[in-house]
Parts: structure tokens; sequence; C-alpha cells
């Protein structure tokens, strides 16, 4: 038996691999890769056998940020060439359910830039799920910065399922993506966020000059924070931003990122998410046998792989899109 194997038996018994283990996961050899990623779908398999979550964006709310991140084309200091526009209207956000529903997503993800909601944008978010739940019954993930207290209770109250704050980086990288907010400001949101009875999604984007060890630290800090849905973003460096120019990744690395992230994580949603297809390319199939969700579409402010091709990936590899009806009926 090889040592990935090994190690996933090890994860499926319940015991968690120490942080030395997970660094060899990044230091695999590149020709093991299909060995380490077989071992990785072995603890996929076990929690959710051939499903493939599908999630898509609204992106509601568009530049306009005080924020200094320098991955984000929508922060203060970005001369990212991007359409800026204050918060949708009703009617598009509940279009932008339609379109979900139609295709099959489960998860619909109303997404607004900005350090914080207001609370008038905090109205037009629950009258807008209210009548999506009515009409099509989605999974509603919401991701609208730091929150307050009573801003998290009105949207539990609502019905928004989930809400998504992304620690981005390690606390030891922080500093050197973003300064307008601390590493336990977003942490401190996904402990709210988890009390106020909300799903806790948060993720992490790999290839900002962080170290190896910097993204083992990053799968062990989500599991620590029991972040129900974890979102992997692979740098997508946008010209114009702090990080232009940044091409750290190779397609076997992202690979091998996934597997850290199932094998620390077993039991959660592992999402490939911004910077699937230009960082992973032809290798993106192969990326499912450690995740098992996917967004569909269009992300922010770039542009994603068309949906009927994503779907056309997932029947080649023999995986099942998890149903609106089977998505109901998890979370009744």
């Amino acid at each position: 038996m090889n040592q990935w194997m090994n190690m996933s038996e090890r994860v499926l018994k319940g015991e968690e691999l120490t942080r030395m283990e997970a660094l060899s996961i990044l230091d695999c050899p590149d020709e093991d890769v299909l060995l380490l990623m077989h071992a990785a779908f072995q603890i996929r398999n076990r929690y959710y056998g051939k499903k493939v979550k599908l999630n898509m964006i609204m992106n509601a709310k568009s530049g306009l940020c005080p924020e200094n991140c320098g991955y984000c084309s929508q922060s203060a200091i970005s001369r990212a060439p991007i359409q800026s526009y204050r918060f949708i209207n009703k009617e598009m956000i509940l279009a932008g359910a339609k379109r979900a529903y139609d295709l099959n997503v489960g998860t619909y993800c109303i997404v607004a830039s900005g350090r914080g909601p207001s609370n008038k944008e905090i109205d037009q978010v629950v009258e807008a799920v209210q009548e999506i739940k009515d009409s099509y019954g989605l999974k509603i993930c919401a991701c609208l910065g730091l929150l307050k207290p009573e801003q998290a209770i009105r949207l539990k109250e609502a019905g928004v399922d989930r809400y998504n704050h992304n620690i981005n980086t390690s606390e030891n990288n922080h500093l050197n993506i973003t300064t307008s907010h601390t590493y336990s400001d977003r942490v401190n949101t996904v402990e709210l966020v988890k009390s106020s009875g909300l799903s806790p999604c948060s993720g992490v984007i790999v290839g900002m000059r962080e170290s190896k060890h910097d993204v083992v630290t990053m799968a062990f800090s989500l599991k620590e924070l029991d972040a129900d849905s974890i979102p992997v973003n692979f740098l997508h460096a946008i010209e114009g931003t702090s990080l232009e120019g940044v091409n750290e990744l190779n397609p076997l690395y992202c690979l091998k990122v996934l597997a850290l992230f199932r094998f620390i994580n077993p039991t959660k949603e592992i999402r490939i998410s911004g910077g699937r297809e230009v960082n992973l390319r032809s290798l993106q199939p192969l990326g499912l046998y450690a995740a098992n969700s996917i967004f569909v579409g269009d992300y922010l402010t770039t542009v994603g792989q068309e949906e009927t091709e994503d779907h056309k990936m997932l029947i080649d590899l023999g995986f099942e899109v998890e149903t609106v009806e089977e998505m109901r009926r998890s979370l009744s």
C-alpha cells in the first residue's frame, strides 16, 4: 500500500494527519499525483459518493470598495477596468435565481463588494431571499463582508442558509495581502455566523506568494473554524491589482492543494472556485476526485467556463449533479 492510501485509511478511521504529513501532500512527486488523487477520492467517496454540488454567483454590487486587498479588482487601490455599480434591484436578483434553478444549481450565492453591508442592503437581500425561497427553494449563500450580530440574525430569519467569509490566506501572510482589516476580523465574522445559526462557509486563495507551510496552516485553520463549506480559489492575477503578474501555480500543484484540503477536512464540502479554469486548465476534471463542489458560470469580475462545458465534464467523469430536490432534503 502506498503512503497516500495509508494516510487516507487513517483519515477514514478518524485520525488527524500531522502538519508534516500534510506538508508531504504538497511535496508529493508529480509522478505520484494520480496515486494521491486516488487516495483523496476514497475520502471524498465515503462522504459524498459521486455527487457534485453546483453553485452560482450573483454579483449584486461591484467595485466601490474601500478595502485594499491585493488580489481584488474591486478594491480601492485597484486600477483594473471593471464595471462598478451599486446594489442591484430585487428583479435582477430573482432573475439570477431563476437561471440557477434552470441549470439545476443547488446553491445561489448573493455577493456584494464592500467592507460590510448597510442595513438598507440587508433589507434588499432579505426581501429577495424570501421570494427566491418561495419560488425556487434554492439554498442561499450570502457574501456581504463583515457582519454585525443583528444583521446575521436578520439574514437567518429571512431564510439565508449559509454565509461566506473567506480567511483567504494564513494569519502569517495576511498583512502582505491587506492592511485595511485584520485576520481576526475575518475569523470573528465566521464565528458570528456560526453563533447566529447560519452555516459557515470560509475558504482561501492559493497562489498569493504564501509558503507551503502557510497553505497547510490555512487547511488546519478552517478545520478549527469548522467551516461547512470550503471554497478553494486559485489566484487569477488581474491586471491593475497589487498582485498583477504573480503566476506561481501549475495544474499539478493545484491538485495537491485540493487533496490536502480533503485530507484535512474530510467531511466538508470542498469547492473548486475562482481561478479553476486558468490554473487547473486541462486537469480540471481530476480536481473533482478530491473536491465535491464547483461554481458554474462567471465569477465576480472574471469569466468562467461555459455552463454546458461544466455539465459535460461531470458526465464524462461519471459524476452526478446533486439536484435541487436532493439539496432540499439535506436541509430538512
